[in-house]
């Protein structure tokens, strides 16, 4: 079976209503949910990339260079949307299966064994990749770049609309990084 996985990034509470959250972050968060049930429906893969910091989180390199508490294991900021929550936890038989990874920093180094790993136990590869969520600029991007290291030859689409960055410029930038480093950049 050739699969289409969906690569849904750092959809939390911290990102879209809380600590690091934008209006842009927001006003994606129920179209997404509603594009990933879609998805579900129509038998994608879900992975859900998950932004996941200790308490030590300030004394890391990056809580020194962005020094807000964010997406700390265990808390409500850590949590999915609950939109997004909701389709995670949804009977949607048609769906192959859900993944969770949490990743310490931007891009999750354990999404492209993760990946491999569900398809290649049941004798499939990927047929695709679509990503969405949030930030564009930042954890989107790098996500992006490790899929598209570990799957050379995957068309991998990235749905702007269902993206936001940090801000909507970075968000602007972001994408036409991408554009240049050959993924399909869809509206």
């Amino acid at each position: 079976m050739r699969y289409t996985v969906d690569v849904i990034v750092d959809m939390q509470n911290d990102f879209v209503t809380g600590a690091l959250g934008t209006p842009e972050a927001r006003a994606i968060a129920a179209p997404l949910a509603q594009e990933a049930e879609r998805a579900a429906r129509e038998g994608h893969l879900l992975v859900f990339t998950q932004d996941t910091h200790e308490a030590n989180y300030l004394s890391t390199r990056e809580g020194r260079a962005l020094p807000v508490p964010h997406c700390l294991r265990g808390s409500e900021g850590h949590d999915l949307v609950p939109e997004l929550k909701k389709v995670a936890e949804a009977d949607l038989p048609a769906c192959p299966g859900r993944l969770w990874v949490e990743k310490p920093t931007f891009g999750a180094a354990g999404l492209p064994q993760a990946v491999y790993d569900f398809v290649s136990r049941r004798g499939g590869d990927v047929a695709r990749f679509r990503i969405y969520g949030v930030c564009t600029d930042i954890c989107v991007i790098s996500n992006a770049m490790l899929l598209r290291a570990f799957y050379p030859e995957a068309p991998i689409e990235i749905l702007s609309g269902l993206c936001a960055g940090v801000t909507p410029e970075s968000h602007r930038t972001a994408l036409q990084a991408m554009r240049a480093c050959q993924f399909d950049v869809l509206d």
